[in-house]
């Protein structure tokens, strides 16, 4: 039974960790009391999807049966 390589564990993992960072550094409060989080919150959100969806092998390209040549 093959396994998961380690690189996709390791990308997973990053993008755990980005997404965690962001949502605990868009929830603290700021110093003035201000009720909206970050902007480099919602950067690290956003970046850490990002890696989630490439890790899970959603990016890679699949050509249809019509593409593949013989």
């Amino acid at each position: 039974m093959p396994g998961v390589p380690v690189g996709t564990v390791i990308e997973l993992v990053a993008a755990a960790a980005l997404i965690a960072g962001g949502i605990i550094l868009y929830r603290r409060r700021a110093a003035d009391g201000a009720r909206y989080g970050s902007q480099s919150a919602v950067i690290l959100l956003v970046v850490g999807a990002i890696l989630l969806i490439h890790g899970l092998g959603l990016l890679e390209y699949r050509p249809s049966p019509g593409e593949v040549r013989p």
